[in-house]
């Protein structure tokens, strides 16, 4: 099944000249030579090459496969990347123009990966421009561990290991020694170092289809570049299982691929295949290290997480293993002005993680047991009840909430309040001094800001936090009627100002300050505070509802189209209002069947 990759592009037989004029634009040490679209060569601009009197670096290939290679063209790295077409090697004219552009005396050294094409087109412009005078020398890189050693001549293919051996090739330039040393240093790294991929697509060239050859539920291991097939197809397995597959692979005694035994020193480098998220690239990283030191026996001395050598927008990644001395991680260490070469990944690494700080304040009470009373009192009681009831019923509400959220929102508000009530739920069974009104408030906060993440966690944590402050400012164990609702304004208060959002913007506070303004009303006006209380939670649940007339002017809805905002109400209004009419609703019932006649709520 085939079907048409959309891109971000213009005329897909620009895209590479694009890429270049885009590139130059953004990092005015480069430049490009004019020769658009034979000649593709981007070069550092800070050097000219009958003037260059260091040891130029040059690399290059198809394109594709961004940030490499003209991405990492700096100082201390690649003088000149000739770039060809898309998964296509560059003319011999355009690495003949890019040789002559940045050549000195002391010659150039190629790095090519090694693909009969790059191999043939590198090799004919070195021979073109040693005949022209030019010192030059080659390095062929070929780090693929994914097959078995080829009995024909083609060799292992170059993958991203090749990026390690422009760092060493370019910083041993930059250091100044001549062109035999040099190519033997790049020579020496290449052979230290070794790469298998692991991709979950295929990659989609500009302007073709893509035909999805791995179906649902499937990975290719070995993968190439160029999205030609690997060593196999496997069901999708957890990283940890992948990665693990993969270290064995490279580290093989069997292949005897890189010259890695128990005990070397080793550098890490896990690289995105061009659609593959930071997020997972760290985790493989996460799971790689801890495997090579423990299962394999090996120093990881440098670890380097990010895209460096790309297949367009192929999902998945590749690891790379080198072994590396102290003349190695020299090399690595030295600084660059490569913009794709990572920066603060040297020696100096201090431990991973680290004690979470406690807090200082002798208020935090950390040397206090909280835990719930043997025995409840009437408003431990009520207080109980009430919040039982809220917990329960935004429990109840998590897939309405979550079906409103994904048409204005990120779809997980029902579940982030989910969290939080279940938490709170489980918490009261054993920690809540529910006798204490103030401090059981206070360890709502603590339970939510444990579980609840995202806007929705920390704005329901200050509502606790500050409901704290002002019961606890009061100084009485009783708490009243008229202190919860300067409780609940004191909240309100806090979040707007904090949040930025006040009534009308479509939040949680459209249910809770007309909650606020009514309980108060209510109260001065002599009823009842149960009657109150409940009058309070029609207010909410009236200003929740109106949320579908109002534009949101916070929050992720506030990036959706009107049209679709106003076909369901604010989640997290609805919520607000669900659980606060739920304790209204649960302390009268049980005021008017549980406790003794005449008996008012606090």
């Amino acid at each position: 099944m085939a079907s048409c990759g959309k891109k971000l592009i213009n005329d897909p037989n620009d895209v590479v000249t694009e890429f270049i004029e885009g590139l130059v634009e953004s990092y005015p040490g480069m430049q490009y030579l004019d020769g658009f679209p034979e000649v593709k060569v981007v070069l550092r601009a800070d050097v000219a090459g009958a003037k260059n009197d260091k040891v130029a670096i040059i690399s290059g290939g198809g394109s594709g496969h961004e940030p490499a290679h003209a991405g990492f063209v700096g100082e201390g790295m690649l003088t000149a990347a000739v770039c060809g077409d898309v998964f296509a090697s560059p003319q011999v004219d355009s690495i003949l123009a890019g040789i002559r552009a940045v050549t000195g005396p002391m010659g150039c050294l190629l790095i090519v990966k090694n693909y009969t094409g790059d191999r043939l087109n590198f090799g004919l412009a070195a021979e073109q421009a040693k005949s022209e005078g030019y010192k030059v020398e080659s390095v062929i890189v070929g780090d693929d561990c994914a097959l078995p050693p080829p009995r024909g001549i083609a060799g292992r293919r170059g993958l991203a290991g090749t990026i390690l051996v422009h760092k060493v090739a370019g910083a041993a330039a930059a250091a100044g020694l001549p062109l035999e040393d040099v190519a033997e240093e790049a020579r020496h790294a290449s052979e230290l170092v070794g790469t298998m991929g692991v991709a979950l697509s295929v990659c989609t060239l500009p302007g073709q289809v893509t035909p999805d050859r791995l179906g649902s539920g499937k990975m290719e291991l070995g993968l190439g570049i160029h999205g030609e097939p690997g060593a196999a197809v496997a069901d999708i397995q957890p990283v940890a299982v992948v990665v693990s597959h993969v270290l064995k692979q490279i580290l093989s005694q069997e292949t005897n691929y890189v010259p890695i035994t128990r005990g070397s020193r080793v550098v890490l480098m896990v690289n995105g295949l061009g659609a593959t998220p930071a997020m997972e690239l760290m985790i493989a990283a996460g799971k790689a290290v801890p495997q090579l030191q423990l299962e394999h026996g090996l120093a990881v001395e440098r670890v380097y997480t990010g895209s460096f050598m790309t297949s367009l927008d192929m999902a998945g990644f590749s690891i790379t293993i080198m072994k590396a001395d102290q003349a190695i991680l020299q090399r690595l260490d030295a600084a660059t002005t490569a913009p794709y070469w990572p920066v603060g990944v040297d020696g100096n690494r201090p431990p991973a993680k680290i004690p979470v700080p406690l807090p200082q304040s002798p208020s935090a009470r950390s040397d206090v047991s909280l835990c719930r009373p043997v025995q409840l009192s009437k408003q431990g009681i009520l207080l109980e009840v009430a919040i039982e009831a809220a917990a329960t019923a935004v429990v109840n509400l998590k897939d309405p909430l979550n079906e409103w959220d994904s048409k204005v929102g990120d779809g997980d508000c029902g579940s982030t309040m989910y969290r939080g009530a279940t938490a709170i739920l489980e918490d009261m069974k054993k920690y809540y001094p529910l006798n204490d009104a103030a401090e059981t408030v206070n360890e709502m906060g603590s339970s939510i800001s444990r579980v609840m993440g995202g806007t929705s966690g920390i704005m329901y944590t200050i509502l606790c936090k500050a409901a704290y402050a002002s019961l606890k400012a009061n100084g009485q164990s009783d708490v009243t009627s008229n202190h919860w609702a300067e409780a609940l304004e004191a909240s309100t208060t806090a979040v707007s100002k904090y949040g930025g959002a006040i009534a009308g913007f479509r939040t949680l506070l459209d249910a809770l300050i007309p909650a606020s303004q009514a309980l108060q009303q209510r109260l001065k006006a002599g009823d009842d505070p149960v009657t109150a209380f409940v009058l309070s939670s029609e207010a909410a649940l009236t200003g929740a509802e109106s949320t579908k007339l109002m534009q949101a002017q916070a929050g992720r809805s506030s990036y959706v189209s009107p049209e679709i905002v106003a076909s369901v109400p604010d989640p997290g209004a609805m919520a607000a209002a669900a659980w606060y009419r739920a304790a209204a609703l649960a302390v009268r019932n049980t005021l008017d069947s549980s406790l003794p006649a005449g008996s008012s709520a606090p």
